[in-house]
């Protein structure tokens, strides 16, 4: 039996895979780590093999405290990072210390820490780059997009995900980065979640691209899968559901849109100032042209994950968002 810490555990994400770590006989007990006050955080924090703390994982001495603390106290074996800022919009200097500076202190900690051994690392399928010329199924020796000009919601993944893969074999603790595809559902911070929450959906005249989208049960699969795995490395997490972008638009419910594509990106910046909505266009121009889909291949073969919880979706169906 091993003794488990998640960061994000307050999350959509977090919260399911803490209740399913909770569950399983292999662990023996459950740090949950979030921002939010313990009489504010889980509504299971009751649970006798359970142990939640507020801490603030951008201040590197709280992370140090946490670790060196009741981490090593309940003798922690394993850290699953899903700690980040989950806003696409939002940017600075206090994003990039959530989004990266905050997995860096806890790979230098976990390198010297007695009893850590194994860090897994939920990673972003938007690390990839997308364009005309590259394959459509992505395996995990695509390239990135390591492009200077892209958004800081882009940026920060790409530098946190290189963080976790250039310390593979030079630390203490193993290494493991999940490349997940997007979870539809609300708070998981999916742009395709928002750009489906319109009644009417906009996309780019004479494209319909393809699309991979998991579940938040499958997204925890493979999480687990990861924890009581060995070894380390980069692996792609898809989902159980790919379809064309026309399509996820009608099984959701709402109206898909062709329109000439210069027009598109001004219509839906006046439709975040109108309502707030995350979705940026300029962030997602390129999936939304050419579209991409997760090679599950690795993932199935190391750690015997495989999707296998498809998107209800709510036409034909009763959709429940955390399925």
């Amino acid at each position: 039996m091993r003794s488990v810490l998640v960061t994000g555990a307050t999350t959509p994400l977090g919260e399911r895979l803490v209740r399913s770590l909770i569950a399983d006989t292999r662990v023996s007990h459950v740090l949950a780590v979030g921002k939010e006050p313990p009489d504010r955080a889980l509504p299971f924090s009751h649970e006798q093999r359970l142990t939640y703390v507020q801490v603030d994982l951008t201040k590197s001495r709280q992370v140090r405290d946490l670790l060196f603390g009741v981490a090593r106290d309940r003798s922690v074996e394993v850290v699953v990072h899903l700690s980040q800022h989950r806003s696409a919009r939002d940017r600075g200097h206090k994003v990039h210390q959530a989004n990266v500076e905050a997995l860096r202190s806890i790979l230098d900690l976990s390198d010297r820490h007695p009893t850590i051994r194994r860090v897994v690392v939920r990673s972003f399928s938007v690390v990839y780059r997308v364009s005309m010329d590259l394959p459509v199924l992505v395996t995990e020796d695509h390239p990135l997009n390591l492009d200077p000009r892209a958004p800081q919601y882009v940026r920060d993944r790409v530098e946190a995900d290189l963080t976790a893969c250039t310390r593979m074999g030079l630390t203490n603790a193993e290494i493991v980065v999940l490349r997940c595809a997007e979870a539809l559902g609300p708070g998981m911070g999916s742009q395709l979640f928002d750009y489906l929450a319109s009644p009417v959906a906009l996309r780019p005249a004479g494209f319909d691209p393809m699309v991979n989208v998991a579940t938040v049960a499958d997204l925890v699969s493979a999480v687990e899968a990861a924890t009581h795995g060995s070894g380390e490395g980069v692996f792609n997490i898809p989902g159980a559901d790919t379809l064309p972008l026309s399509e996820a638009c009608r099984k959701w419910g709402c109206v898909s849109f062709p329109m000439p594509g210069p027009l598109v990106a001004p219509v839906y910046g006046l439709r975040h100032r109108l309502t707030g909505s995350e979705f940026s266009y300029g962030l997602n121009r390129k999936t939304m042209h050419f579209g991409f889909v997760l090679d599950g291949t690795r993932a199935g073969e190391v750690l015997g994950y495989r999707p296998s919880h498809p998107v209800d979706w709510p036409v034909g169906g009763v959709v429940r968002m955390g399925a």
